[in-house]
């Protein structure tokens, strides 16, 4: 198949470039990731004799976005335009390397790369950088991996944003109090990676305390309304935040035992923000999902 044949030629739907990094010219987003808490591994140190010198696994607000650059550019120049932005938006440089200087293959293998064909790395091609920027006591890191497939550019960005995980579990108590009190409680602890609608392990804490509440009052039925932020479509939104309340029923009915006409699902999208879309904080706050008392 010649290079690019029937390859994708606009980004992943809700993708966008890192504030302030932007794209190397003519690039797709072929991989976009991002996560309110994560772990992401960055190496600040050429691998010796094939072992981590310098593994920093860090825990924070964590962005991947993985980028496909149609042929003609080297790997070195997409690489080198990264590099130059990263730097200019303050990210000290803590490593530089190509494949050699890395430490080939086992070097590659500890990056934590989206998955193929979202992103390729050839082990035996590829440069690398990493670099740590501090802001007013805030501290961030930033990795580039930049390798070639079929004369295809590939490059994945990196961003974690340091911070402690936020305690989102609400128990049966508070979602009964909101349910009393206000006819909704909105659940900041049912996860999902973006733009799919398949419920993380990590939602099993909520999701028991759903369960609980619905054992205890018996007579309770909720709605289960999904919501996203504004990034994106308003139909794909739709259609997302409506498939995500639907898999929390399913969900609870399939390994809580809940009575499926107990449970009503609806999405609406980005319609009932909470927060402003305009900048980050309050686009986490309108992704979430809600028992809402009929």
């Amino acid at each position: 198949m010649p290079a690019g044949a029937g390859a994708q030629t606009r980004d992943v739907a809700g993708a966008r470039d890192f504030p302030g990094v932007g794209r190397f010219a003519r690039s797709v987003i072929t991989g976009y990731e991002v996560k309110d808490f994560d772990a992401a591994r960055v190496q600040a140190a050429p691998f010796k004799d094939g072992q981590p010198a310098d593994a920093r696994r860090l825990e924070g607000k964590v962005t991947r976005i993985a980028y496909r650059s149609n042929p003609g550019p080297s790997i070195l120049e997409v690489f080198r335009n990264f590099e130059t932005q990263l730097t200019k938006i303050g990210f000290e440089k803590l490593l530089a390397c190509d494949t050699d200087a890395c430490g080939g293959i086992p070097f590659v293998e500890a990056i934590d790369a989206l998955p193929i064909p979202q992103m390729w790395i050839d082990g035996f091609n590829y440069q690398y950088f990493a670099g740590r920027r501090t802001e007013a006591a805030r501290e961030a890191y930033a990795s580039i991996v930049v390798s070639e497939n079929n004369r295809e550019i590939y490059a994945q960005l990196t961003v974690t944003e340091l911070r402690p995980m936020e305690n989102r579990m609400v128990d049966a108590a508070a979602m009964s109090k909101g349910l009393r009190d206000t006819g909704r409680i909105a659940l900041y602890g049912i996860y999902f990676d973006t733009d799919k609608a398949v419920l993380k392990p990590e939602s099993r804490p909520t999701l028991e305390q759903i369960a609980k509440l619905l054992a205890a009052e018996a007579q309770l039925n909720v709605f289960i309304v999904g919501h996203t932020d504004s990034q994106g479509p308003y139909a794909y939104n739709l259609d997302l935040s409506r498939r995500r309340a639907e898999a929390v029923a399913e969900e609870l009915v399939k390994h809580y035992r809940i009575g499926a006409p107990r449970l009503r699902t609806a999405g609406v999208a980005h319609l009932a923000p909470v927060g402003s879309n305009g900048n980050e904080a309050g686009r986490t706050l309108n992704r979430r999902v809600e028992l809402v008392a009929p």
